[in-house]
């Protein structure tokens, strides 16, 4: 097996900032990046046309490329259907943010999706991707659903609901190890029409966890990426451990991506640990071994 996609790294896994965060990304030898795009410096409503022009510009001259912007709101996702106007046009803002950096894909969290196909809960979130599957599609571009939150043959029902796929998958196999205990490999199968992204990072399950603990849902606190940075970093549930240290069959993981024609980003995340950035070259490393 050889893999030829490209490798990405997450700016704001490093902790310095966007600006910093670029030229570690490239320092350690990323093609592209994907970067946080809901508050401050990198909020839409703080990016005039002129300055998105000089950052697409600035990325370009270190010989980057954006793989894809995170548009994720936190909260409750797209479960409360009062919250979901606001959400859904800053979604959409987003979206265009994106594109005018030349990336078609924001990745985002929408809640998890409910077992019960008939509640409320689900029809809000039914509703709120269908709007969003439709704005995407229209601009040629995608809201990639982050894997986790539920098992992969339950996210592809949900989304096999949906006129467009506007709404599709960035695919995170550690989180599926993690929280549901899903199998990344067969999830990859399962969802292989869906997949626009990846995240490339590495976990342990320790115990069974109730997903609305750690993703937050209607009834739960809400979603919050502090929290779920704790709760990785405790170790008393589940751990986020550098790659090849935990349960991801990467071997296995790579090759099913093969299998379905995936030629998108393989992205490092690294969302806990004191080294990020040793632990983000160490991870690009471990990606080009089976190049």
């Amino acid at each position: 097996m050889k893999l030829t996609n490209k490798i990405g790294v997450i700016v704001d896994s490093f902790g310095v900032g966007v600006r910093e965060g670029l030229r570690k990304a490239k320092e350690v030898g990323a093609d592209g990046v994907q970067i946080y795009a809901v508050s401050g410096e990198m909020d839409p409503a703080a990016l005039t046309a002129e300055a998105r022009r000089e950052l697409k510009a600035y990325i370009a001259s270190l010989g980057l490329e954006i793989s894809a912007l995170c548009g994720d709101l936190g909260g409750h996702g797209f479960q409360d259907g009062t919250a979901n106007p606001a959400k859904v046009e800053k979604s959409k803002r987003i979206l265009d943010l994106a594109l005018d950096l030349g990336t078609n894909i924001v990745t985002t969290h929408i809640g998890i999706v409910p077992e019960e196909t008939n509640g409320e809960v689900y029809h809000n979130m039914q509703k709120a991707c269908e709007e969003l599957g439709q704005y995407a599609k229209g601009c040629g571009a995608y809201f990639a659903i982050e894997t986790g939150p539920e098992r992969s043959a339950h996210l592809k029902s949900f989304l096999d609901t949906l006129s467009t796929n506007g709404v599709s998958v960035n695919f995170d196999p550690a989180n599926m190890v993690m929280v549901t205990g899903d199998d990344p490999v067969e999830g990859v199968r399962l969802l292989k029409d869906y997949i626009v992204h990846t995240h490339v990072k590495d976990g342990i399950r320790f115990r069974e966890v109730d997903p609305r603990e750690v993703y937050g849902a209607l009834g739960f606190e809400p979603m919050d990426h502090g929290k779920i940075a704790q709760m990785v970093t405790s170790g008393e549930i589940f751990k986020e451990v550098p790659l090849g240290e935990g349960r991801v069959p990467f071997d296995a993981y790579f090759a099913a991506l093969q299998e379905i024609g995936y030629q998108g980003y393989l992205t490092i995340e690294r969302e806990v640990g004191v080294q990020p950035e040793v632990d983000i070259r160490l991870a690009v490393d471990f990606i080009r071994r089976y190049k």
